[in-house]
Protein backbone atom coordinates (compact mmCIF):
# COMPACT_ATOMS: atom_id res chain seq x y z
CA UNK A 1 0.00 0.00 0.00
CA UNK A 2 1.50 3.42 -0.86
CA UNK A 3 0.96 6.51 1.13
CA UNK A 4 0.40 9.52 0.09
CA UNK A 5 1.94 13.39 1.68
CA UNK A 6 -0.59 15.74 1.79
CA UNK A 7 -0.76 19.38 3.01
CA UNK A 8 -3.40 20.10 6.22
CA UNK A 9 -4.67 23.23 3.96
CA UNK A 10 -5.42 20.24 0.95
CA UNK A 11 -6.72 17.57 3.29
CA UNK A 12 -8.84 20.67 4.51
CA UNK A 13 -10.26 21.49 1.09
CA UNK A 14 -10.15 17.83 -0.08
CA UNK A 15 -11.40 16.20 3.03
CA UNK A 16 -14.74 14.41 2.33
CA UNK A 17 -12.85 13.20 -1.11
CA UNK A 18 -9.94 11.72 1.40
CA UNK A 19 -12.60 9.89 3.38
CA UNK A 20 -13.90 8.24 0.68
CA UNK A 21 -10.20 6.85 -0.59
CA UNK A 22 -9.37 6.26 2.69
CA UNK A 23 -12.71 3.77 3.28
CA UNK A 24 -13.10 2.25 -0.05
CA UNK A 25 -10.04 2.46 -2.01
CA UNK A 26 -7.81 1.88 1.38
CA UNK A 27 -5.38 4.69 0.26
CA UNK A 28 -3.07 6.25 3.73
CA UNK A 29 -2.75 10.09 3.39
CA UNK A 30 -0.05 11.54 5.54
CA UNK A 31 -1.43 14.56 6.79
CA UNK A 32 1.96 17.89 6.33
CA UNK A 33 2.08 21.22 8.01
CA UNK A 34 5.20 23.05 6.94
CA UNK A 35 6.28 19.97 5.30
CA UNK A 36 6.55 17.71 8.96
CA UNK A 37 3.98 14.78 9.29
CA UNK A 38 1.51 15.94 11.98
CA UNK A 39 -1.46 13.12 11.19
CA UNK A 40 -2.50 10.12 9.24
CA UNK A 41 -6.02 9.22 7.32
CA UNK A 42 -6.08 5.43 6.85
CA UNK A 43 -8.65 3.21 6.38
CA UNK A 44 -10.78 1.92 9.93
CA UNK A 45 -8.95 -1.86 9.30
CA UNK A 46 -5.33 -0.45 9.33
CA UNK A 47 -6.79 1.55 12.87
CA UNK A 48 -8.40 -1.67 14.24
CA UNK A 49 -5.06 -3.86 13.34
CA UNK A 50 -2.71 -0.74 15.29
CA UNK A 51 -5.03 -0.80 18.03
CA UNK A 52 -5.10 -5.26 18.21
CA UNK A 53 -1.06 -5.04 17.94
CA UNK A 54 -0.99 -2.16 21.29
CA UNK A 55 -3.35 -4.54 22.79
CA UNK A 56 -1.08 -7.19 22.04
CA UNK A 57 2.18 -5.55 23.70
CA UNK A 58 0.20 -4.25 26.49
CA UNK A 59 -0.61 -7.50 27.41
CA UNK A 60 2.79 -8.70 27.48
CA UNK A 61 3.94 -5.97 29.05
CA UNK A 62 1.67 -6.69 31.81
CA UNK A 63 2.50 -10.26 32.46
CA UNK A 64 6.39 -9.57 32.33
CA UNK A 65 5.26 -6.81 35.14
CA UNK A 66 3.67 -9.21 36.43
CA UNK A 67 6.81 -11.72 36.36
CA UNK A 68 9.41 -9.27 37.81
CA UNK A 69 7.20 -8.97 40.65
CA UNK A 70 6.53 -12.13 41.55
CA UNK A 71 10.33 -12.20 40.91
CA UNK A 72 11.44 -9.57 43.21
CA UNK A 73 8.12 -8.60 45.35
CA UNK A 74 6.09 -5.54 45.71
CA UNK A 75 6.60 -2.73 47.59
CA UNK A 76 3.46 -1.06 50.01
CA UNK A 77 1.91 2.00 48.01
CA UNK A 78 2.52 3.41 51.28
CA UNK A 79 6.49 3.23 51.39
CA UNK A 80 6.13 4.05 48.49
CA UNK A 81 4.77 7.48 49.10
CA UNK A 82 7.02 8.08 52.26
CA UNK A 83 10.28 7.28 49.83
CA UNK A 84 9.26 9.50 47.86
CA UNK A 85 8.48 12.11 50.54
CA UNK A 86 4.44 12.41 49.37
Amino acid sequence: MVREEISAAKAREEFSDLVSRAAFAKERYVVTRRGKAVAAMVPIEDLELLEELEDRVDVIEGLQALAEAQEHGTKRWEDVKAELGL
